[in-house]
């Protein structure tokens, strides 16, 4: 039998060759595979954290609020007594949706800063909501002019997109809040029954109108004002 030395040579030298590649090959994929960063996974801060966070963020641009609409309510209180027809006792009557000077003053009035809290904690999950982080909206408010500043929400009512209002700050974001409050007609009754009273307890129960939730949605907001002592917020105000 003839023996070709020089072809099993070549052979085996082929041999060892794909054997080296195949190596290389191998270990280049694995330490692809290997050195790949994993997925960052950034973690959900504590409720601790959020109401700490909400504290530092809401509370004092709603003190700030109040204490403007206060001043305003003392001032205008003052000029109703003594020239209650003025001009600009006529223009806030007209922004204000008020047929004579008590209606203004009704209006006027800020609630207490408890029921604000519990509203803003509630309705932008503590100040941690895309609505709040976008648009400064603390208090969910839709929109339904094309043409003021504002974003889309992410569900749909059918198919028509909703909007919610975008503000130039926190405290724009409380100040259009008071107002809805003190100008809707669905608010007659919680304006009118803030006169009588400064207990947020009481005046939560004609809020049922601001959610979908109805009645339950004042339970809500009396429950997080109990709980986390909203109340040692509130300020007295003038009594008529």
């Amino acid at each position: 039998m003839k023996r070709y030395p020089f072809l099993s040579m070549l052979l085996i030298a082929v041999f060892f060759a794909l054997l080296s590649a195949s190596v290389i090959w191998f270990q280049s994929d694995t330490q692809v595979q290997t050195t790949k960063k994993p997925e960052q996974i950034v973690p959900d801060i504590s409720v601790e954290e959020k109401k700490a966070q909400f504290k530092a963020t809401i509370v004092p641009a709603v003190n700030e609020v109040y204490n403007e609409l206060l001043q305003q309510y003392q001032d205008v209180s003052e000029r109703v007594q003594t020239d209650g027809d003025s001009d600009d006792l006529a223009a806030l009557r007209q922004l204000y949706k008020a047929a004579n000077n008590e209606e203004l003053l009704i209006a006027l009035k800020p609630h207490p800063q408890s029921i604000a809290l519990a509203q803003a904690a509630l309705e932008s999950s503590w100040a941690t909501s895309r609505f709040f982080k976008e648009a400064n909206n603390v208090f969910g408010v839709w929109s339904f002019k094309k043409d003021e500043p504002r974003i889309p929400a992410a569900k749909t009512r059918g198919d028509k997109t909703i909007w919610v209002k975008k503000y130039d700050s926190v405290k724009d974001s409380i100040r259009g809040y008071y107002r809805t409050l003190a100008r809707g007609d669905a608010y007659a009754e919680f304006r009118t029954l803030k006169m009588e009273t400064d207990n947020p307890y009481e005046l939560v129960k004609k809020l049922d109108s601001y959610s979908e939730k109805g009645a339950e949605y004042g339970e809500e907001l009396s429950a997080i004002i109990r709980f986390n002592n909203f109340e040692e917020y509130d300020q007295p105000t003038i009594k008529l």
